[in-house]
């Protein structure tokens, strides 16, 4: 819908029943109304950190609730309280919702006293208190069609259903436990937040103290019990001394759960456990047609998955046109449809090495130039904005991908030699040929700890391009896959004894085969969002923004709002929304408007503001910004502390390390 066709569908609003809805999916966020999006009230009231956030289901009412076992609801648009309750919680409040099929009137609260409660908000009064988790609630979940029903994610790793209409007694008598983590992953597993697909809700997402989202069947799942020592009666037991369960059934057939992470993860758990960072799931949402979910993972970045169109991550399985002849043929010495080219190797049919690549348009290649020439300055963020756009305009040229993986690789972000890999990967599939990609996936390979698949990528390459062989770079890498595969080896050793010392290999071994045959089956993401922090707080929010998820909002460590176009991945501007932390964003479900609460105790309104009126709150060097949170992850516990008291720490992130005999083919966008 152009913009000056906006009056017309507004007075076609009012003959037309159904332009309404059109009309409201396109102008419920648009890019100007992001571009101009202010502060607009903060509310009152709140005597501690604000945790959690949700508006009724036609966004006329805002619940929040806090550290000071308060719950209030508001009126968003007159800026007042509705109601507030002291809650009997005496724990931090992490989640509150309202329970579909009670008109509004019943609310239902999670907290870090390992209770649940419900509320009756005519009569305001707590109508039911829920005591069977023996960890910190942390989540609660609801869906629109399930009338009554609702769910929890708890500390002690399990997944929790509640109906309200049926009685329940938290004796260890009823059957309520839906998943149970630690039937597969052993005693130290946590449930940290969960979400039910609002278009499919037998689809239930749980997000868990690693890097692995599950996506269960509910319909394959019976609901069973959890049954407990009986030696600890009393809360303050039970809250120092958690009840360890001594007989837990496993109610979990081995096809009720897929399994989604970025692929360089499941390796990368190590390193992050040196490092004294620990990977854990702290919000999961659906889109509102529910194919899509998205993660904000603590530690590290933000994760889109489509559950609709999997895909497995990427290694060393690269396409078959680039590799060698003997490499393509099947058993019985056909050739699987490629030719052979020259050299002895297989090209796909109908291409030739001396093919002509189609011209970009003019408007992209002045992207790809202005990307190239920000390249060699080493403004590197920049650089992998612009190559972004490009694509996004025109996603056939393998040599944007080849040089945005370029850009990737020398940047070395969380999670960006992984990305480089992908692109590595594309640039092969539309361009076999392509010798930067293929030696650049090499050392991806090895930059990534996948030694093995280094080595056999380099074959590939040598046979692939004999002419490169005795290259400097070829050479080098071939050098450094040696040294990583002897520091591998060492490094294992290491490692053994140091889980002997604290006893985790007690741990891993309590890892069900069950549970390794669904991480290796895992589906990779579909897109990546940095620019963010999220190691401090577990509550820490990502959302979709507007009717058809347009953008993607978080909080950040750093007291700022981060948005993204969902489209390109590119971070398109930065508010600062708290003095301290950002932990939650609840986007309205029909206005743009957006409610943002953290360690401040206040509740914040966020809506489009007008165009001549200076912003206050927006932060303008958003390069700066992201590359401070990568520096601030990157960083030991201690630097964080030195950083979160003013002083600077160097070193974290910083590109200079790198030496000087960086191979050519790694260095040099095309």
């Amino acid at each position: 819908m152009p913009h000056h066709n906006v009056a017309e569908f507004v007075k076609r609003r009012e003959i037309d029943e159904s332009v309404r809805n059109r009309l409201q999916r396109k102008l419920h966020v648009t890019d100007s109304f992001v571009q101009r999006l202010g502060l607009e009230k903060e509310l009152e009231g709140h005597q501690g950190c604000v945790n959690c956030l949700e508006w009724n289901s036609e966004g006329r009412i805002l619940a929040s609730a806090s550290d000071d076992f308060q719950v209030i609801l508001w009126d968003p648009f007159k800026y007042r309280k509705i109601q507030s309750y002291q809650t009997v919680h005496h724990g931090n409040i992490f989640s509150v919702k309202f329970l579909p099929g009670t008109n509004d009137n019943t609310l239902v609260t999670g907290a870090g006293d390992f209770q649940v409660h419900a509320m009756d908000v005519t009569l305001k009064e707590t109508t039911q208190v829920c005591t069977c988790a023996t960890g910190r609630v942390k989540r609660l979940a609801t869906a629109p069609q399930v009338p009554f029903i609702f769910w929890s994610a708890s500390e002690d790793g399990a997944v929790r259903q509640y109906d309200l209409r049926s009685p329940h007694s938290c004796s260890g008598d009823v059957n309520n436990v839906l998943v149970y983590l630690r039937t597969h992953l052993g005693h130290f597993a946590e449930t940290k937040c969960l979400a039910v697909n609002p278009l499919r809700p037998e689809i239930l997402a749980v997000g868990a103290n690693d890097p692995y989202v599950r996506l269960y069947d509910r319909r394959m799942i019976r609901l069973t019990k959890i049954y407990t020592s009986e030696n600890l009666h009393s809360q303050r037991a039970r809250l120092a001394y958690p009840a360890e369960p001594v007989e837990v059934e496993d109610n979990l057939p081995k096809e009720c759960v897929q399994y989604f992470v970025a692929g360089h993860l499941p390796v990368k758990q190590k390193d992050f456990k040196k490092k004294f960072r620990s990977l854990a799931a702290t919000y999961l949402t659906f889109g509102s047609k529910g194919t899509d979910l998205l993660l904000n993972l603590g530690g590290e970045q933000i994760y889109l998955f489509d559950i609709t169109r999997k895909q497995k991550p990427k290694s060393f399985d690269i396409p078959k046109a680039a590799m060698p002849k003997e490499h393509c043929s099947t058993s019985n010495g056909y050739s699987n449809g490629y030719h052979t080219g020259a050299n002895g190797y297989a090209v796909s049919p109908g291409s030739k090495k001396d093919d002509k690549k189609p011209a970009l348009p003019d408007h992209v290649e002045a992207m790809k130039l202005t990307a190239n020439m920000l390249f060699e300055k080493e403004d590197y963020t920049p650089a992998i904005r612009l190559y972004n756009e490009a694509i996004q305009h025109y996603s056939n040229s393998p040599v944007l991908y080849g040089n945005r993986a370029a850009a990737y690789m020398k940047r070395d972000w969380d999670g960006d030699m992984y990305a480089a890999l992908r692109d590595c990967h594309t640039t092969l599939l539309l361009d076999p040929n392509h010798v930067k990609a293929f030696f650049r996936l090499a050392r991806c390979l090895n930059e990534l700890h996948w030694t093995d698949k280094a080595r056999q990528c380099l074959e590939s390459f040598k046979l692939r391009f004999p002419n490169h062989v005795n290259s400097h770079a070829c050479r080098a890498l071939e050098k450094d896959i040696y040294l990583s595969g002897i520091s591998t080896s060492e490094d294992a050793d290491s490692d053994e004894l140091d889980l002997m010392k604290v006893g985790e290999s007690r741990l891993l071994s309590r890892i069900s085969t069950q549970e390794w045959r669904w991480r290796e089956a895992s589906y990779d993401y579909d897109k990546r969002f940095y620019g963010h922090c999220n190691t401090t707080t577990d509550i820490k929010e990502a959302n979709f923004f507007g009717s058809e998820g347009q953008y993607i909002v978080a909080g950040s460590d750093d007291g700022s709002i981060y948005f993204w176009d969902r489209r390109n991945t590119n971070n398109v501007r930065i508010l600062r929304g708290d003095s301290s932390i950002v932990n939650c964003l609840q986007p309205h479900p029909s206005y743009c408007l957006l409610a943002t609460s953290g360690i401040d105790p206040l509740v914040r309104l966020w809506s489009p503001r007008r165009e001549d009126v200076e912003n206050n709150h927006e932060i303008r060097d958003r390069d700066s910004a992201a590359t401070c949170n990568q520096r601030r992850m990157k960083a030991d516990p201690f630097d964080v502390v030195l950083m979160n008291m003013g002083y600077r720490v160097g070193g974290a992130n910083d590109e200079a390390n790198e030496d000087g005999n960086t191979p050519t083919y790694n260095c040099h966008t095309s």
